[in-house]
This record gives C-alpha cells, sequence and structure tokens, in this order.
C-alpha cells in the first residue's frame, strides 16, 4: 500500500486534491470565507482567521515531521532571499488589502458563491500571476537575488533532532491558542 503511495503521481494527485477539497471545506466550516470575520481578524477584534490557521499550522506540523519519522514523506525546502520575502509579501498584501481575501479564503469564498471572490478574487490572482512572470526576468537578477538564504529548516539550522523544535512549538502555539479561547477573543 505504502509503496504504491510513493510510485503512484496520479494516487499523490488525488490524495492531494481531496486535502484541497476538506481544507477549503473545514475553511468555509470556520467562517473564515465571510468578509465581516476577515475585517474583523484585521481590526483585531476577531481572532477566526488565527486560530484557523494557527490550528492548521500545528496539525500540519505535525503531520510532517510525523510522516517524515515513518518514511512516508521527504522535506524539500526551497533556499529564498530577503528580495522574495519583500515582493511576495507585497504582492500578497496588496490582494489582501484589495480584495480582503487570501488565496485558501479566495477558494472557500468562490466555494459559496461569492461572485467577488470568483471574479475579482481569481481574476486577480491570474492577472498578477501573469505579471509577475512578464517581469520576472528582470526581477531574478536584481531584487529577487538580494539576501540568500539557505534552504534549511530550524532543526538543521540548529542542528537538533526534529522533535526537539516541533513539539515545543506546538505545544506554545497549542498554549496560546487555548489563552485566546479563555479570553474569549
Amino acid at each position: 500500500m505504502l509503496t504504491k503511495l510513493h510510485g503512484s503521481k496520479r494516487t499523490q494527485l488525488g490524495l492531494g486534491l481531496a486535502a484541497g477539497f476538506g481544507f477549503g471545506f473545514l475553511l468555509e466550516k470556520g467562517g473564515v470565507a465571510r468578509y465581516d470575520v476577515i475585517i474583523g481578524q484585521l481590526l483585531l477584534t476577531d481572532f477566526t482567521v488565527l486560530k484557523i490557521m494557527l490550528s492548521a499550522a500545528v496539525t500540519g506540523m505535525l503531520g510532517v515531521y510525523l510522516l517524515r519519522s515513518l518514511g512516508l514523506a521527504r522535506l524539500h525546502p526551497k533556499p529564498g532571499s530577503w528580495g522574495m520575502t519583500a515582493v511576495g509579501g507585497l504582492i500578497f498584501g496588496l490582494g489582501f488589502a484589495t480584495l480582503g481575501y487570501c488565496p485558501g479564503t479566495i477558494s472557500a469564498a468562490v466555494g459559496q458563491g461569492w461572485l467577488d471572490a470568483l471574479v475579482g478574487g481569481l481574476g486577480g490572482i491570474l492577472l498578477g500571476a501573469g505579471l509577475f512572470a512578464s517581469m520576472y526576468p528582470r526581477l531574478r537578477a536584481g531584487i529577487l537575488a538580494k539576501g540568500r538564504f539557505k534552504s534549511l529548516t530550524f532543526p538543521e539550522l540548529f542542528k537538533v533532532n526534529p522533535w526537539v523544535v516541533v513539539l515545543p512549538a506546538a505545544a506554545l502555539i497549542a498554549a496560546f491558542l487555548y489563552w485566546l479561547e479563555s479570553r474569549g477573543l
């Protein structure tokens, strides 16, 4: 069974698609595709988005490292740069500030039938991707190359067993989530 998963691209794509549908369903059920919830997060009056994203981060972190420990997954971190981070952050921020959705919440809003997410969101993603692709050759040698850093994970950086970083990080995030809930935030 496990060999079949490793060797079959079709099975892997199917599992990825199913996980994506599941994630979108949970985003929709969590209410993070609603404009008032997103604006509430930006105004620091509704922490639903933060709680869902941190819960997903903990689940993903534990799941990925468990699969890695069992030999069922490999990490492939990519090198980056501060320039790439700045440009990506600006593009994300511009889209988020303009429409009030991030890529995940756009998908959930499209699933709910919101026309602004379908036309503005997906249209904006396609337009932004096209503009970036057309400018990429010039950006690659310029700002994207500034401040390069290696493809290290935190456990590799600290030269420790991954669980030495993963478990305390998960515990800290869980404690923070508990604190938010206990305060009614």
